[in-house]
């Protein structure tokens, strides 16, 4: 049976947002449609008080969100949208995607219980969920995605923040050179190079 708070686990994981922009989004903020959030607000450590914006003025963003994703959101919703009417009386309607069984936020340290449960369940190494954001960013340098890019989407303020993903850098340059190696000897690459070269006067 999936995890209750599946969604909130894939959403750190497909989006890379932080665990307060994940427990504090609200369905305004997600276009299905366009497949996109928009992070406007967070839920603080506390999880019971909420601030407007983010992190930092450039963690108010919009992500773009893959097409699986926007299907187990629909599913969500349309699971939160009968819990609300099957206990309309005593619901918290706080609009929010990540929500206990009343619509009440859901505090960091139950999500965090509930990961790391399925952690020991799954028998694999023990991590934090804020890693889960850090295999997104690794997850897209491996895709050779533009620094500027995944800056934006993590909302950092500067792509200096990848600094501290220098350790993946080495792997992907590899790929890269293998990558260029293979088109440029393999279709005909070295032909054009000794053409150009002749043409130069080299």
């Amino acid at each position: 049976m999936e995890d209750r708070y599946y969604c909130a686990f894939l959403l750190a994981l497909t989006t890379g947002m932080r665990q307060g922009e994940i427990l504090g989004l609200r369905w305004q903020d997600v276009d299905l449609k366009n497949r996109t959030i928009s992070v406007r607000q967070i839920l603080n450590h506390d999880g019971k008080s909420f601030d407007v914006g983010a992190k930092t003025a450039s963690g108010i963003r919009s992500i773009g969100i893959d097409k699986v994703t926007v299907d187990r959101l629909e599913k969500l919703k349309r699971r939160t949208n009968q819990e609300h009417m099957q206990s309309r009386n005593l619901y918290e309607d706080n609009d929010l995607v990540i929500c206990t069984q009343l619509g009440s936020p859901l505090s960091p340290r139950n999500l965090n219980r509930s990961f790391y449960r399925l952690i020991e369940k799954a028998g694999v190494t023990k991590i934090r969920f804020h890693d889960l954001r850090h295999t997104h960013v690794v997850m897209l340098l491996k895709m050779r995605e533009n620094n500027k890019r995944i800056a934006e989407r993590m909302g950092w303020a500067s792509v200096k923040m990848l600094d501290r993903y220098s350790h993946v850098t080495p792997h992907t340059q590899k790929e890269t050179a293998d990558a260029f190696g293979e088109m440029f000897f393999n279709a005909g690459g070295a032909q054009i190079g000794a053409e150009l070269g002749v043409k130069s006067g080299n």
